[in-house]
């Protein structure tokens, strides 16, 4: 994988501006470490945990630490319908490599049908896809494809649940393009084994325990999911 400037170096607490550690996030152990010690990310970073471990609540903070909106978009936008985000973003500094881009993309699968109804309906200079007319996983697809040839940050939360087996492979080819071509950096928090598969991807694993270093092979997920395809049976029977 040939090494790009990274819009984004590593992610720290902003000195000036602490974050109170009686409250949410704070309270969650991976964004108690970060405060802390700080998160180096590599041209792909890839975050693996369980709901509600604080992966998606990181991966959130970084994009709207870095301009983008929180409901999904580009550097600078502001499309929002109901604000849930955490604080946390406001706490945060980015460290940047000098001549790295400015710009990037949040893509978030929940809110995808609203950020392409608000580009249908504030439409820019040059045309977009039609994505209302494609399926959710296509048009999703469509989107990082007509941006691929754009620099900068690609931040994406759990996309797979637009995703089918084959999209989330060919998710991996249009990032990989994007990063072989020195044109981007990619942060991508998953609960799929294929997209944590991400070749030459610095894999964290979040949990209670904070963030810890993994390789593909360790992750919990993969394990589980190994099991699960080998004998279903022996998960299915304690079901009810």
């Amino acid at each position: 994988m040939p090494r790009s400037r990274r819009p984004v170096r590593r992610v720290e607490e902003y000195a000036a501006d602490p974050m109170p550690r009686d409250t949410w996030p704070a309270t969650l152990a991976p964004v108690r470490q970060l405060l802390k010690q700080g998160l180096d990310l590599d041209t792909v970073t890839v975050l693996v945990g369980e709901n509600g471990a604080g992966k998606s609540t990181l991966v959130e903070a970084i994009a709207l630490a870095f301009g983008m909106g929180p409901e999904g978009g580009s550097t600078g936008s502001g499309h929002s319908t109901r604000p849930s985000e955490s604080g946390l973003w406001e706490h945060l500094a980015l460290h940047r490599e000098p001549g790295a881009p400015k710009t990037g993309f949040f893509l978030r699968a929940e809110t995808m049908h609203g950020f392409f109804t608000f580009l249908e309906q504030h439409p820019g200079r040059r045309p977009e896809p039609v994505f209302h007319e494609r399926s959710h996983g296509e048009s999703f697809l469509d989107f990082v494809i007509d941006r691929s040839e754009w620099p900068g940050l690609w931040v994406l939360d759990e996309p797979e649940s637009a995703l089918s087996f084959q999209g989330c492979l060919t998710l991996i080819g249009l990032l990989q393009a994007i990063v072989d071509d020195g044109l981007g950096q990619v942060l991508l928090s998953t609960h799929s084994p294929v997209l944590a598969a991400f070749p030459g991807a610095t894999i964290h694993e979040v949990g209670e325990w904070g963030l810890r270093r993994s390789t593909w092979a360790d992750l919990d997920l993969v394990r589980h999911q190994r099991a699960f395809l080998t004998a279903p049976q022996q998960y299915l029977r304690h079901l009810g």
